[in-house]
């Protein structure tokens, strides 16, 4: 009769075990040293090996040939073992017996002595399928167990045991496996069984198999059944996956916002009766991917990829940043969710990828939607700043001396250039900035919020410095919250940088037209400098 590859290649002693060996280490060393405990708790995901060791330990701890905490294989002891009949080792499915009367059962049994060992074994697999009754009456024989009487717990979900259970077992977390030495397995067994399994198979089975050598085996079972020779075609048309091709075409679809392409793939998929849930967790998987090679540059150790695989994930790296891929993360992640509940995948799968690819539009979108939802507010401001200039300056006096204010923060690492002493230049030195209109101009695209501080203002240049003339003083302050803004459109109109100076006009000067105010303003009017921006 046939056996399953899990079945048939089960290890038997410790040193079989694959990438557990902090556990392993352990235990042969409590074994060695006569220190092993009355009770044990295995917990970790699927496949790991709990079952697996607690069967191994059992063995061994019995074993009439025991060498340095491995069982000799050879004994009647550990035959018997390998074919589960030895009756002093007793494995109960928690999950089937969960009731109160279960566990009486097993505390008569326990006090029988065993009949053939040294130790009677009890190995309880999915412990936290017990009720909360069976766990009492379970808790006081682990806390008082004969001295004949071994417990090992096993469960994959190890937050629904009682603390008090916790408490009087020593625990073992059990890892998930590492890719590479589940490939390695896998290559061992494929050339021991006398197929022919490609590296690149064996990669692919072991990024799937999430960690479980039981799943990885059992998949292998199943390519071998559809192909003696087993590559990654095989995998992809045993297992239900897609093929590579793909999945990255679908992914640079959806990077590339090509919802037409992205779907027609889909569906030729979904023709081909894939798995739209085990697509959606294919694609979920490679954007963690993108992201973390983004994020971590050379990402290699992090992953599961072949280095084809490896070179188009990072020219999707490449290509978007951090905050897209982040997005489309998290929509894939919120598609699979969906899909685990959808009646009708297929349409769920379309509603998602189509998504997928409008959230890039509308980000590219945003800034512009984001200029349109700035008018408002601009004309709010500017309805604002006529009030002030309405109710303004009581409180103004006119200055003895002229007042630039510079608009560089002190705090700026950029240091602005030497600025001239605007205090002795004469008016008449003071060229009106022809190119204002072109600053404005930029700064209204580059900045809507920072060109709204500069309605009815003029600019003049004298050396490497420009004065910006306003009619209202809170403008300076709060020009200096924009300046990097300003300094720097400046700099790419004119081609140079400029120290910047700002000088606002009072209500006397306003009036006075002899004042030297007036008169720049005048001259730049007659030069057909335009003054005013958008209102």
């Amino acid at each position: 009769m046939y056996c399953a590859l899990y079945r048939k290649w089960r290890p038997l002693s410790f040193d079989d075990v694959v990438s557990q060996s902090h556990i392993t280490t352990t235990l042969k060393n409590q074994i060695i040293a006569n220190k092993t405990a009355h009770a044990y708790l295995f917990t970790g995901s699927r496949g790991t090996g709990k079952t697996t060791c607690a069967r191994i330990f059992a063995k061994t701890i019995n074993c009439l040939n025991m060498t340095d905490g491995e069982p000799c294989l050879e004994c009647e002891i550990c035959k018997q073992a390998d074919n589960q009949s030895l009756t002093d080792i007793i494995e109960i499915d928690a999950a089937s017996n969960t009731g109160v009367d279960d566990v009486r059962s097993l505390k008569e049994a326990a006090l029988y002595m065993p009949e053939q060992t040294r130790y009677k074994v009890f190995i309880i697999d999915e412990v936290h399928m017990l009720s909360n009754n069976a766990f009492n009456a379970l808790l006081k024989l682990l806390e008082e167990p004969p001295e004949h009487v071994k417990f090992i717990l096993a469960t994959t979900e190890v937050h629904k045991i009682p603390p008090t259970i916790l408490s009087r077992c020593q625990r073992f977390d059990f890892s998930r496996i590492k890719a590479d030495d589940i490939k390695n397995r896998l290559m061992f067994i494929a050339s021991e069984e006398g197929f022919k399994l490609n590296e690149d198979a064996a990669s692919l089975i072991a990024k799937l198999s999430d960690g479980g050598m039981r799943d990885a085996l059992s998949m292998l079972d199943q390519c071998t059944a559809y192909s003696d020779e087993v590559s990654v075609e095989t995998v992809s048309s045993a297992v239900g996956i897609s093929g590579r091709e793909y999945v990255f075409d679908i992914l640079n679809a959806v990077f590339d916002s090509d919802a037409s392409k992205a779907i027609n793939k889909v569906n030729e998929l979904y023709s081909m009766s894939k798995d739209l849930q085990r697509l959606c967790e294919e694609l979920l998987s490679q954007v963690r991917n993108v992201m973390l090679i983004k994020t971590a540059g050379n990402a290699q150790e992090l992953i599961a990829s072949t280095p084809e695989e490896y070179d188009l994930l990072s020219e999707l790296s490449r290509k978007n940043s951090l905050e897209n891929i982040i997005s489309k993360l998290e929509l894939f992640e919120d598609l699979n969710e969906r899909l685990l509940k959808a009646t009708n995948k297929k349409i769920q799968f379309e509603m998602g990828i189509i998504k997928l690819c409008s959230a890039a539009k509308k980000q590219g979108a945003s800034s512009n939607a984001e200029a349109a939802d700035l008018k408002p507010l601009l004309n709010r401001i500017y309805e604002l700043e006529q009030k002030l200039n309405a109710v303004r300056s009581a409180s103004d006096t006119p200055s003895k001396t002229k007042q630039y204010d510079p608009i560089i923060p002190e705090n700026q690492t950029s240091p602005e250039p030497p600025s001239a002493d605007l205090s002795k230049v004469k008016t008449e030195d003071l060229k009106p900035l022809k190119s204002w209109k072109d600053i404005l101009s930029r700064l209204v695209e580059k900045s809507p919020s920072t060109s709204a501080f500069m309605n009815d203002s003029s600019a003049y240049v004298y050396q490497n410095t420009i004065l910006i003339v306003v009619k209202n003083r809170l403008l300076i302050k709060l020009l200096k919250d924009h300046v990097k803004v300003l300094d720097k459109t400046v700099e790419e109109v004119l081609g140079k940088r400029y120290a910047i100076r700002v000088r606002a006009i009072s209500n006397e000067e306003l009036k006075d037209e002899d004042s030297p105010i007036n008169k720049l303003i005048n001259k730049a009017k007659e030069l057909n400098i335009e003054v005013k921006v958008n209102k």
